[in-house]
């Protein structure tokens, strides 16, 4: 890394010395070591080895770390820097402007979908050397908008619902209105400009606008806080070179902004919602209206809880991620439903498409990809009655229908049969004799703590109440690194029960904080194989 930081003592640019660094930070961007946050393993170790180096090139990488670097870097590099400018060492000459930024303005160029915008901030340092950072947001991977948000009006949520789950928990982020995917810098600013007027200009398609930097601000730092919290984001392969420059640029626009906030979608709302679509002239030619508003209920919760709180935003993109992501992964579709889906979804394609003002071309190119993805979907979308389970089962284990969650809770709850004997009545249900466990609700806490007496015979009440704070967590997928380091785990051939409580272990020490529950997570997922 330092070889390369010596390219900085041959560009004379703030902006050329900025790119550069940025692109060695990004060298270990979204890495992960064992023992530790990357950013600090390596990141806080290139500063103390530049600064025990203390060559001409290890000053400019610090310079440009101390602007450029996490918060624990910038003042770690800032410190060696002026140690080794008070031994003499030569600065670059670029170093009194790094980070001497002021923004002059930002512009959005995006199309009329709602898919994708390309925000673009303009930047000088003190009128000179001008240059455009050009932000690519997918409005497609916005954050979860959560339940507790979406039945703000109209009810509670259907209790063992996804919804009811999630809301009942307290330490959810706010959601990002998208995720930064790419980034890149122009010099060329005025050409760029031009272009991106003229196409919102001639381009029935696009649009093109100037936005205030202070909620230019607010937005980027959401959406590039979830692109960070995302594992393994779906980032251009570029991306990491410009993250730190784009995390100091976005920073550098004024404070005080406020980021898109989704529309509440409560019950009632929702329903009215479908009603009116169900009623409507596009909806009369589907032949199973029982079917249709169960799907359409699909496609509502769908943009309401995963599109930003959007559900009347439609797209060729949208509408293919509905129907062979989501749906899917997602969600227990009934034979009848999954006949029905596509058809209901161009239906509501056309529907919405008019009531959003879509304009025409954009009504037929999401109606081809809706037709062209159908034969797809019924490719993709697989029962887990075709795979030999017993649907019934799998009934019971996806109340709510999140079909992602079945995997997870068969892992947390694997005796779902069977008969469980009682010496005597049980202390807690009242129960008393055998019973059965078929008859259980496996939703149900006090069902799912009978469950974990079977399994455990004879075990004492700590460790059974472990063990049931594992299986709630499991059951609601909170947070989503719990089943994901026990998939890891499993994969490297840990058996199931020592994997239970290697998590329970983690969730004891962190049970009253959340951030450094899911940083303990990562480092177990990447534990060493069982001898």
């Amino acid at each position: 890394m330092l070889r390369h930081a010596r390219e900085l003592l041959a560009v004379r640019s703030p902006l050329d010395a900025e790119l550069i660094v940025s692109e060695i930070l990004g060298s270990w961007w979204g890495g992960r070591v064992p023992g530790g946050d990357v950013e600090e393993v390596i990141g806080e170790s290139l500063v103390d080895y530049a600064g025990d180096v203390g060559t001409p090139a290890a000053l400019a990488l610090l310079t440009g770390m101390a602007y450029l670097g996490t918060p624990r870097q910038a003042a770690k590099a800032e410190r060696a820097a002026l140690a080794l400018m008070e031994r003499g060492v030569a600065r670059p000459g670029w170093a009194d402007r790094v980070g001497m930024v002021v923004p002059e303005s930002c512009h959005v160029s995006r199309d009329v979908y709602g898919d994708q915008d390309s925000i673009i901030c303009t930047y000088t340092y003190g009128g000179r050397d001008r240059h455009a950072l050009v932000i690519l947001v997918d409005r497609n991977r916005s954050g979860t908008v959560h339940s507790a948000a979406l039945h703000a009006s109209g009810g509670p949520p259907p209790p063992h619902s996804l919804e009811s789950l999630t809301a009942t928990q307290g330490h959810l982020s706010p959601p990002a209105p998208g995720m930064v995917r790419d980034a890149w810098v122009s010099s060329q600013v005025d050409k760029l400009l031009d272009h991106c007027r003229r196409e919102g200009r001639t381009n029935p398609l696009m649009r093109f606008e100037e936005l205030d930097p202070r909620d230019t601000r607010a937005l980027l730092l959401r959406a590039l806080e979830h692109t960070d919290e995302t594992p393994d984001p779906p980032v251009n392969e570029s991306f990491a070179s410009y993250h730190a420059f784009v995390r100091a640029r976005v920073s550098a626009l004024p404070p005080d902004g406020r980021a898109p906030q989704p529309s509440v979608w409560g019950r009632d709302r929702r329903a009215t919602l479908a009603a009116r679509f169900l009623a409507s002239d596009e909806a009369g030619g589907l032949s199973d209206l029982s079917a249709a508003s169960r799907c359409v209920d699909r496609i509502i919760d769908y943009g309401c809880a995963h599109d930003f709180g959007r559900p009347l935003r439609v797209s060729p993109i949208k509408c293919e991620m509905f129907l062979l992501d989501w749906l899917p992964r997602k969600v227990l579709l009934s034979p009848t439903e999954q006949e029905a889906v596509p058809h209901v979804l161009a239906a509501w394609v056309r529907w919405a498409g008019k009531r959003t003002g879509l304009p025409e071309e954009g009504v037929r190119a999401t109606l081809d990809a809706v037709w062209d993805a159908t034969a797809k979907f019924a490719e993709s979308y697989r029962d887990p009655s075709a795979f030999g389970l017993d649907r019934e089962l799998v009934v019971r284990l996806l109340p709510d229908g999140e079909l992602e969650a079945l995997p997870r809770r068969a892992f947390a709850l694997p005796y779902l049969t069977g008969r469980y004997s009682l010496a005597g009545r049980h202390p807690r249900s009242g129960r008393h004799g055998s019973i059965d466990l078929s008859s259980l609700d496996p939703a149900d806490p006090a069902d799912r703590r009978i469950m974990l007496e079977f399994e455990h015979p004879g075990a004492p009440e700590e460790h059974l109440e472990a063990h049931e704070r594992l299986a709630e967590r499991l059951w609601n997928g909170d947070p989503p690194q719990l089943w994901e380091t026990a998939q890891a785990l499993l994969d490297v051939g840990y058996e199931r029960h020592e994997i239970l409580h290697r998590l329970i272990d983690v969730l004891d020490r962190w049970a009253d904080d959340e951030a450094g529950l899911r940083r303990a997570l990562r480092v177990l997922r990447h534990a060493e194989p069982p001898e």
